[in-house]
């Protein structure tokens, strides 16, 4: 596995790139795992956070959104402490949490135009080919590993782009209200 994430971040272009190994199915949104993650926002201070969907087919993806959403707003609060390589850490609050989308039942809140990224994006999936469609794996059939899943992303991307005029879109979802300055930046 971690030869295919090193493969897909470099095909993403990331200069950093961390897994905090949490074990897939039994992980939970704990005081143990929420100071993992605050850790990670406090060591790198985005000012954006991209997250799981809030509901998706896999138990995984709800779970991580919501532990996501607590870490980012307790990430903020001076009173809890975390440490860096044993250096104490400054609170930090990331200005925005957004989710994919994943499942096919979830409308976004907005839509980026990803035209220019789109095939940089399908590469970087392809990359893990043990969990996606791969035409000379043995591993057994999937959801996800079915040829049909990537024609889905496909199709998910056309159809987001076409809502905004775009080729591909990539579609998101917030917890708050969306703000803007400008009626003019909107597409």
């Amino acid at each position: 596995m971690i030869r295919r994430q090193k493969d897909s971040a470099s095909i993403l272009g990331l200069a950093v790139r961390e897994n905090l190994n949490l074990k897939d199915g039994y992980f939970h949104n704990d005081e143990r795992h929420q100071k993992e993650v605050i850790r990670i926002i406090r060591k790198y201070q985005s000012e954006i956070v991209l997250a799981n969907a809030i509901y998706d087919r896999h138990p995984d993806h709800g779970k991580g959104a919501s532990l996501s959403f607590d870490a980012c707003f307790y990430s903020g609060l001076s009173k809890i402490q975390t440490t860096d390589d044993g250096v104490a850490q400054h609170a930090w609050r990331p200005k925005h949490l957004y989710h994919y989308i994943q499942s096919q039942l979830i409308q976004p809140d907005f839509i980026v135009d990803v035209t220019d990224f789109w095939q940089t994006k399908m590469k970087a999936i392809r990359a893990f080919k043990t969990q996606f469609y791969d035409a000379n794996s043995q591993e057994p059939e999937t959801y996800i590993s079915n040829p049909a899943f990537m024609d889905l992303q496909e199709a998910r991307g056309h159809e987001f782009g076409h809502a905004i005029g775009a080729r591909y879109g990539e579609g998101f979802t917030v917890r708050r209200v969306i703000g803007i300055d400008n009626l003019l930046a909107i597409q």
